[in-house]
Order: structure tokens, then sequence, then C-alpha cells
């Protein structure tokens, strides 16, 4: 027990406990687990205006920003499992206050290898690069181009320590190695380089060795809505979901 330096702002989960102080801090009175998801919907919005000319000539362009989605559901629940989330996202203030949701299926990578070389390793943004790109070279995976890499559909977030507003969660849809690329973009085998492609395209410009964060990537949300509410059954269990968007800072 003892003081502690800020309060849980992450959704309470089987990894991310909360105690009775609102902190997450090992040894506090009341420390317990979140409780897991039931199911998870999760969305891709990226809305695009589409016209066509008479000649049937094909016209689209980007008329807002991406986010994503997640809408969770939860098993029935009794009042010990259900009271540190809704007390939780109380504190949020309906959708005033944003706070980060992890997704159980994006706590590690796909490839047990790569989870292994994040263990020692940490993966950087290999020169500046700026807003608008889709691909993104990155330094400090494997030196071996087949042993270890992300894998599409595994997500990151950016650490920039020149932009601490850069929250936004991106998906990798391609990598491409020393041995397999895109003619004129070849990484360096020997300091273990990967060109990255992901999407949405890169929100903000980044600056030269930022850390980018394949373990455990939190995913900046808001509440949908002001209004949570719950049901309690005759039974005594709790039935709640949550609909979520992504708040970028």
């Amino acid at each position: 027990m003892g003081d502690f330096s800020s309060f849980l702002d992450t959704l309470p989960d089987p990894n991310n406990s909360i105690a009775y102080d609102g902190s997450a801090t090992s040894g506090n009175i009341g420390l317990t687990a979140g409780p897991g998801f039931k199911s998870i919907k999760f969305s891709s919005s990226a809305p695009i205006q589409v016209s066509r000319s008479n000649s049937g000539r094909l016209i689209t362009r980007g008329i807002a920003g991406h986010k994503w989605s997640i809408n969770i559901t939860y098993n029935p629940m009794t009042r010990d499992n259900f009271e540190p989330i809704y007390s939780f996202l109380l504190q949020r203030k309906g959708r005033l206050n944003p706070f980060y949701v992890q997704l159980p299926n994006q706590y590690t990578s796909r490839s047990s290898t790569f989870n292994t070389h994040l263990g020692s390793n940490t993966i950087y943004v290999k020169t500046a690069h700026n807003a608008g790109v889709e691909v993104m070279l990155q330094d400090g995976h494997h030196a071996s181009t087949y042993a270890t890499q992300p894998q599409p559909g595994d997500m990151f977030t950016i650490t920039d320590p020149e932009d601490s507003l850069h929250t936004k969660a991106y998906r990798v849809t391609r990598v491409t190695n020393y041995d397999d690329y895109l003619t004129g973009y070849r990484p360096g085998q020997s300091n273990g380089e990967r060109y990255v492609y992901f999407a949405p395209n890169l929100q903000r410009a980044v600056s030269d060795n930022s850390t980018v964060v394949y373990t455990n990537p939190k995913i900046r949300v808001i509440l949908n809505k002001d209004v949570q509410e719950y049901n309690l059954g005759t039974n005594n269990l709790y039935t709640f979901s949550l609909s979520l968007d992504e708040a970028q800072a």
C-alpha cells in the first residue's frame, strides 16, 4: 500500500486491475482485475464521397477523418465484477473525459517470435515521416528477415517525444523486408529494418526515433453517448454493454 502517481485511465479488464482508490497500484486495498469481454464489435469508419461524371468517370475523396468504433458486451456479472467498471465510467462523466481501452485480441502480435523479440527490444521510427503517408520505415526489428516481424492485423501506436498528442491507433496491412520488397523500397537487413504498411494513413507527422508500441497498444476512446445504463435481473446479475468511439487528442 502507499501513494500513487496517477489514477487508472484504462478500462478495467483482466490485464488492467483497479483498486478502491482508483489506482492500479499493486497492494492497494481492493485491487481487482476487471471482467473480460463476452464479445467485441470493431468497426473502421472512413467517410468517402463518391460521385460519377456524366461520362461515367468515378470521383472519390475523403470527407472526414478516420476513426475506430468499439462495441463491447459483457457476460452477466455479479456486483463485485460490475462496480469497478461502472464506477470507472461514471468518473469519465459521460463524453467529457476520454480514456483508453485494450482489445484482448491485440495484446500481442500474431507472431510468437515477434512477441519474444519485443520482450527485449524496442521498435523505432526510422527517419521522420510526414502526415498522410501509408508506409513507415521502422528500425529495431530482428536482423533475420523471416525470424520475426509484425503481421497483418497487428495494431500499434506511436510514442513521439516531440508530439504527446499523437494518440492514433494503426493496424498493419502488409510488411516488406530485405528479401521481399516493392521495387525501390528495400530496407536494410543488418540493422533490422522493415517497411510497415498500415491503415489509416499517418494522422500526424512523427519524428525520428519515435517508439512504435506493438505490445498492449491502447486505443484512446470516448463513450458515444452520455447515458450509461445497466439491467439487474432477478438472478441478481448485471447485464451491461459499451459503445465507444476513438478519440484522438
